[in-house]
């Protein structure tokens, strides 16, 4: 097999990432937030650009050796961010780096100038679009006086005590531990004059209910927020209740919803009279749901759209506050739509493949947002909001020249063992003279969609570019092909019908003239990982299994994981402490012994979704039963592998792996 030289992984993390847009009060251009390596190609850092929504040439707004992020426009028109710069005319702050601030362009031009020096720094924030008023969420010590914060921050992580205490679950999120204990910090909801003064704490009572994804809004007159608040539900698993709350009164309103239910994603109106959510109720027999809501100013509730049968997610309203402007999966792409919020009406508003988010509603009408496709890397757009029409590509900021040159994509139907008909999306190199290797890549969730959209993590033309074929396939539990399909992954079903879909895909692939059938391999992430654990322990077919991030137990796996609530309504609210055996039916482990093929296990240390003893226990079974295996191990590095030189790293460890088996015998 003969690389070609196209696209490389050093090429890849070149690359600029387009990330968060705002639209201009007048909607003629886009503030965007684009990072890129730094000087030293160790991590990354975020400039703004100014981009024009009429195609003009953008203009880099910001730089430094900092990351300026989350664009927001003020109500006077100057532009908002946050950024970890270094202070201006503030006090010193010598841990500056390490926190993020409000900072604002200003109408005038010049330096950005510092908003806030909260004591912990800024995680988000919101400006009124036509008011006074800056909303924020920011890290809070307990009982603690405002400017003795920082110091004592500072000196709790100089001397200690590193004692953690708990009396509920969830203990970790992620990769970090969280703080149930009374001297730690907790993230609170604040409230000031957009000029960062007057600063008011609205959740003084906070204790960890904003400190785990929490979401927020602010009306554009700046009278009315609403927030996400976080409790333990009665399946243990954590309930997110929408509150409104008055900014002059202060009277909260917690709008109602079933038991075990999650409410987010709020979206007030253009005029500030509803609130747009999306709401998902949770149990062991049915998987979720997610549900668009709107919410009057009294709190009463309406579903809107329950009948479409895909799961929304809500950006913006449009500029007349007629429609909610959404995405969802949709049978391998990712759409735009516009849902009528007095009707609940559906209309799909982008034409053509590709996925599409981060969209922003334009004062004249449409939207602006990036797409990607499998081809060629996120990007802005505009889009005039008529039905079935393509977005308007803006200026190019990633500096990726499109593979259509040199690979090509096709989306595939294989009818599994059921009659089900199974998408899969092909991507392999263009006008291939000889049939390819195949690398079949199977996404994680369970609960998701391998689409036509550009990864930044698992990039399927690193591969292409060295000549395999890269498949991926939407099995049973994959999201964009109704609730029924995404039902067929729930419960303790892991290894039953999925497995068979991707059997099923495979021996589609193997009598296609274009596949080399004697070089097909298997490998995932996070879920992904497991399937390829239980590919390895049920099946000799494929050439070679690399999996990521996996896991290969299931009882012991519920201690271990980062929200074991969750997992025990995955596996259908099995008991695993009282059958262990019935619980661990699709465990891989227990299969072990029937692993015969050579595999490649990486996984992070700092991984607490899939914690790294699944990697080790995975290693240390293969080793004793003498299968030909690898770990690669990244100590810094969470479920995801996310700086720059250990993307390179792991690509070094796939691709090479892939080259030493994958060769023609």
């Amino acid at each position: 097999m003969t690389a070609t030289p196209t696209f490389t992984v050093e090429d890849h993390i070149r690359l600029r990432r387009v990330g968060a847009m705002a639209a201009s009060p007048d909607g003629r251009w886009l503030a965007v937030a684009v990072q890129r390596l730094d000087r030293d190609g160790v991590k990354y850092v975020a400039d703004l650009w100014k981009v024009p929504t009429d195609g003009g040439e953008p203009m880099q707004l910001t730089r430094g050796e900092c990351n300026d992020a989350a664009p927001c426009f003020r109500h006077d028109g100057a532009l908002g961010f946050l950024s970890n710069r270094q202070p201006t005319d503030v006090k010193p702050d010598e841990d500056a780096d390490k926190r993020m601030q409000v900072w604002l362009l200003p109408t005038t031009g010049g330096e950005p100038v510092q908003l806030t020096d909260e004591p912990l720094g800024i995680e988000e924030f919101r400006f009124a679009a036509k008011a006074d008023r800056l909303l924020a969420l920011a890290p809070v010590l307990p009982d603690v006086e405002h400017g003795k914060q920082r110091e004592t921050a500072a000196e709790r992580a100089k001397k200690g005590p590193s004692l953690r205490t708990f009396k509920r679950q969830p203990v970790r999120h992620w990769d970090h531990w969280l703080h149930q204990d009374t001297d730690r910090a907790s993230t609170h909801l604040l409230l000031m004059t957009a000029g960062g003064q007057d600063r008011v704490d609205l959740t003084p009572e906070a204790a960890g209910e904003l400190d785990i994804d929490p979401a927020f809004a602010i009306t554009a007159d700046g009278r009315r927020a609403a927030f996400t608040w976080r409790t333990a539900g009665t399946d243990r698993e954590d309930d997110y209740t929408m509150v409104l709350l008055d900014l002059q009164t202060r009277q909260r309103i917690v709008l109602p919803q079933a038991p075990c239910s999650n409410s987010e994603m709020p979206h007030f109106s253009p005029d500030g009279r509803q609130l747009a959510f999306v709401r998902s109720t949770r149990s062991a027999r049915d998987v979720v749901r997610p549900v668009l809501v709107v919410a009057d100013e009294n709190g009463a509730t309406r579903e809107l759209a329950r009948a479409w049968d895909r799961w929304p997610m809500p950006w913006d309203w449009s500029a007349d506050g007629r429609q909610l402007f959404v995405t969802a999966d949709d049978a391998g792409v990712l759409p735009v739509f516009a849902v009528d919020v007095a009707s609940g009406d559906v209309q799909r508003l982008t034409a053509g493949a590709g996925a599409h988010s981060g969209v922003v509603a334009l004062p004249q009408g449409g939207f602006a947002c990036s797409r990607s496709t499998l081809l060629d890397a996120p990007e802005c757009h505009v889009h005039d909001g008529r039905p079935d029409s393509a977005p308007r590509p803006l200026a190019r900021l990633s500096g990726f020249e499109p593979a259509t040159a040199w690979a090509e994509t096709e989306s595939i139907t294989t009818l599994s063992d059921d009659g089900t008909p199974i998408q899969s999306w092909i991507t392999r190199p263009k006008n291939a003279a000889a049939p390819s290797p195949v690398l079949l890549w199977i996404h994680g969730g369970p609960i998701g969609m391998s689409g036509d959209g550009w990864h930044w993590r698992w990039n399927s033309l690193l591969a292409v570019a060295q000549g395999y074929t890269v498949v991926q396939p939407n099995p049973r539990g994959s999201t964009g092909f109704g609730q029924q399909f995404i039902q067929g992954i729930w419960g303790n079903v892991w290894g039953g019908q999925c497995y068979r879909d991707l059997m099923a895909v495979t021996d589609a692939l193997e009598k296609r003239a274009d596949v080399d059938p004697t070089r097909i391999m298997a490998m995932g992430g996070s879920f992904g990982g497991y399937m390829t654990n239980w590919i390895g322990t049920q099946t000799q077919r494929f050439r070679c299994l690399i999996t990521h991030a996996s896991i290969v137990t299931m009882a012991n796996f519920t201690g271990t994981t980062d929200h074991p609530a969750w997992w025990y309504l995955e596996m259908g609210g099995e008991n695993p402490y009282a059958q262990p055996d019935a619980y661990d039916r699709y465990a891989p482990i227990r299969h072990i012994a029937n692993w015969k093929t050579p595999v490649l296990i990486l996984h992070g240390e700092k991984d607490y979704r899939c914690p790294v003893g699944e990697g080790l226990n995975l290693f240390e079974a293969l080793q004793y039963h003498g299968v030909e295996s690898e770990l690669a191990i990244f100590p810094d590095e969470n479920h995801w592998i996310l700086k720059p030189r250990n993307v390179v790293a792991w690509y070094e460890q796939v691709l090479g792996f892939l080259g030493k088996h994958m060769q023609a015998h």
